[in-house]
């Protein structure tokens, strides 16, 4: 289901979604801020994402399926470096004051002006392949524990390692990105991945032996690795109107974006902490797991 429309509001948000709703978890600035000079919090994080430029050029420099790939990769380490430093002497520019989202999505711009659509696609198909692999183990393993807590430990180690899978609950909606943005996976890649696993059966689709009818892949309108609830897709919007829990995944749209969010139902937010910053902020330490499950009480 490719998702074309105008995005909208996630459903589930608490509303008014203007008062109660900021998906950035860590506030770069506050309102007392000079608006024409950079935070302290502004600088540190600018400087993150300047350091990620090294990385984000080798990976495009890799890229085959680009022409003067190498030439095209200098180009977006300029022209991203160049708008980090505006923003540190100007932080009302390019759409600031930045915070994650803007700084990412500025990050994803660049990209895709100089011919840069999916950087990380060779580090995808190695990861589906293996995981794919691992997959039937994987299920196995959950179906064979009897003991409830044990189950539900190892379902959190595997969030943590990169596989969640749970068919056997009520209607599961799958949502992915729109178009590509680092490693994560985009609602086109997990429609393919998921079809490798099923099978049909007197014409119906099964997964390891389970009905597959209750599991609905979406595309989430999102093309960042992090995510604003208050712009998704329609369709996201309309599979998940009447959902009973909200499971976001990943230290980008579960930590440092969203961690804070509230739901009108019960939610749950994993992910692990791969960046100092967030560490410090939250008061932990790196590569430690963040697990939040709050209840809404009718």
């Amino acid at each position: 289901m490719e998702s074309s429309s105008a995005m909208v509001p996630f459903p589930l948000l608490t509303t008014p979604i203007e008062s109660t709703y900021r998906p950035c978890t860590i506030p770069y600035r506050f309102a007392s801020d000079s608006p024409r000079k950079a935070t302290p919090a502004e600088v540190a994080w600018i400087d993150v994402f300047r350091k990620s430029i090294a990385s984000f050029r080798k990976h495009a420099e890799l890229d085959d399926s680009v022409s003067d790939a190498q030439a095209r990769a200098a180009q977006f380490s300029e022209r991203y470096g160049k708008i980090l430093d505006d923003l540190q002497e100007d932080p009302e520019s390019h759409g600031g004051p930045p915070d994650c989202v803007l700084l990412c999505r500025l990050r994803e711009q660049c990209l895709r002006e100089v011919g840069f659509k999916d950087i990380f696609k060779k580090v995808k198909e190695e990861e589906n392949a293996k995981s794919l692999i691992l997959f039937e183990q994987v299920v196995t393993l959950f179906d064979n524990t009897e003991d409830g807590g044990k189950r539900l430990e190892n379902l959190i180690r595997g969030v943590f390692a990169g596989n969640i899978f749970d068919l056997g609950a009520a209607q599961v909606v799958l949502a992915a990105n729109d178009l590509p943005s680092i490693n994560d996976v985009t609602y086109s890649e997990l429609v393919e991945i998921v079809s490798k696993v099923k099978e049909m059966k007197d014409g119906r689709e099964y997964i390891l032996g389970v009905d597959a009818k209750n599991l609905l892949i979406v595309n989430s309108g999102s093309d960042l690795p992090v995510i604003d609830l208050s712009y998704v897709s329609p369709e996201l919007a309309y599979l998940s109107n009447d959902a009973d829990l909200v499971v976001l995944e990943g230290m980008g749209r579960a930590i440092e974006t969203n961690l804070y969010a509230q739901f009108k139902c019960d939610s749950l937010k994993l992910g692990m902490v791969k960046h100092p910053e967030v560490a410090e902020f939250l008061g932990g330490r790196l590569y430690d797991c963040v697990i939040k499950y709050t209840e809404v009480i009718p």
